[in-house]
């Protein structure tokens, strides 16, 4: 009887066992799948179309910048009036879609718009030059035209004048567009409320915080555009808009909106309708992104060349202005190569430059303009670079350039 019983209680005795270690396992797999969840997942990449949520463009603007820096010019517009001399080579080695990397104010929209980039970084040592750009980006999102964007820029209302001309509509021609802006009369209050819009635009619309300092730089660049009109220019301090302190002339808003390459045709973002809502899209969806930083500097550029990476693009277009000739004089270009070297490339990857004409230029330059744009190719450069050909700023321009016709 006893024996019976013993054999009796061990099925009891296994299946009580068996339910324990089931209930450990799941207590253990909860615990495990918990601990799996708390780990902060790796963010999905960037879609190469769409809009990138404001939120993430606040952080990378923010996130992305360094402290500002100084240059000793009010780089208002460009000054670079031979900017699109070389948009017929680009067209020729494919300098199309992908990202694009920029410095300077407005010629960037004009490249953006022949580049037809997936997103756009723009950087510039100058805090203040980072404000414009997102003031810009102001009047992109409350301009839906042209004619609206420069009544916005220069704090020019669209109301008939006294002389009785009607405001131009999206359709007008460039020429006559900025025929009436130059003529169209403002106000004060035209101005401070316009400026307030901007300000709520970026405060509330991009989410991008401004300081006291920030919101008077703000004011002192478009300031400067209402006061100026189609007379505003690139400015060395101290000096009247339009001149250097030599007396010679940079180009106004007006002769670079009106520019033409050398066959004589209009290429501005503002020259065609078409140009300009394509630039206009890209900042809707806030795909053109402006950080602080210098080129030589120790994030933001090679911060934008990781993020690009990591999300997926490839470096199309890297316009360097005439930076580059600082950082030699500097002693810092390697610095700036370094940074280079975060960027996603391939074969077609380009370099624009602008270099002072001169006289002891191998590469063709253009008479009559102060600025010669060239043209390279990243693989090249870095060839070159690595291999000890870039002993000084007049090397690197004489070197494989690419130049215009």
């Amino acid at each position: 009887m006893r024996h019976a019983i013993t054999i009796n209680r061990w099925p009891r005795l296994w299946q009580t066992c068996l339910l324990a270690a089931v209930l450990m396992l799941t207590v253990a797999g909860a615990g495990l799948q918990r601990a799996q969840r708390s780990q902060p997942e790796a963010p999905a990449p960037a879609s190469h179309t769409g809009t990138i949520p404001i939120t993430e463009f606040a952080r990378i603007v923010q996130d992305f910048s360094e402290e500002g820096g100084y240059f000793f010019s009010d780089n208002f517009t460009s000054n670079e009036s031979a900017y699109l001399y070389i948009l017929e080579p680009l067209r020729e080695q494919g300098g199309t879609g992908g990202a694009y990397v920029g410095v300077g104010p407005e010629q960037n929209f004009t490249y953006i718009a022949k580049a037809r980039p997936q997103i756009a970084f723009i950087i510039d040592i100058r805090r203040q030059a980072i404000l414009q750009h997102l003031m810009y980006k102001a009047v992109f999102q409350l301009a839906p035209d042209r004619a609206q964007f420069l009544s916005l820029l220069l704090s020019r209302p669209l109301t008939t004048t006294r002389s009785g001309a009607k405001p131009p509509g999206r359709d007008t021609p460039i020429d006559e567009t900025l025929r009436y802006m130059a003529a169209a009369l403002t106000s004060q209050e035209v101005f401070d409320s316009n400026l307030s819009r901007i300000e709520k635009a970026i405060q509330e619309g991009f989410h991008v915080p401004l300081t006291a300092n920030d919101r008077g730089d703000l004011s002192y660049v478009y300031r400067a555009f209402w006061r100026a009109n189609l007379e505003i220019s690139f400015r060395v301090a101290g000096s009247p808009y339009g001149q250097t302190r030599y007396g010679s002339a940079f180009p106004t808003l007006t002769d670079l909106i009106l520019a033409t390459d050398q066959q004589g045709r209009l290429g501005n973002f503002l020259a065609r309708d078409e140009d300009y809502q394509f630039v206009r899209n890209l900042q809707l969806q806030n795909r053109i992104i402006p950080v602080v930083g210098d080129f030589a500097g120790p994030k933001a550029l090679a911060t934008i060349g990781d993020y690009l990476k990591k999300n997926g693009y490839t470096l199309t277009l890297f316009y360097a202005s005439n930076v580059e000739q600082f950082l030699f004089e500097g002693n810092i270009f390697k610095n700036f190569a370094a940074n280079l070297r975060h960027m996603p490339i391939n074969s077609k990857s380009l370099i624009l430059r602008s270099v002072r004409s001169n006289s002891w230029m191998r590469t063709a330059y253009i008479p009559g303009h102060r600025f010669t744009p060239l043209l390279e190719f990243l693989t090249v450069f870095f060839q070159d670079y690595d291999k000890g050909v870039y002993r000084d700023y007049r090397s690197l321009v004489d070197t494989h350039s690419i130049s215009a016709p």
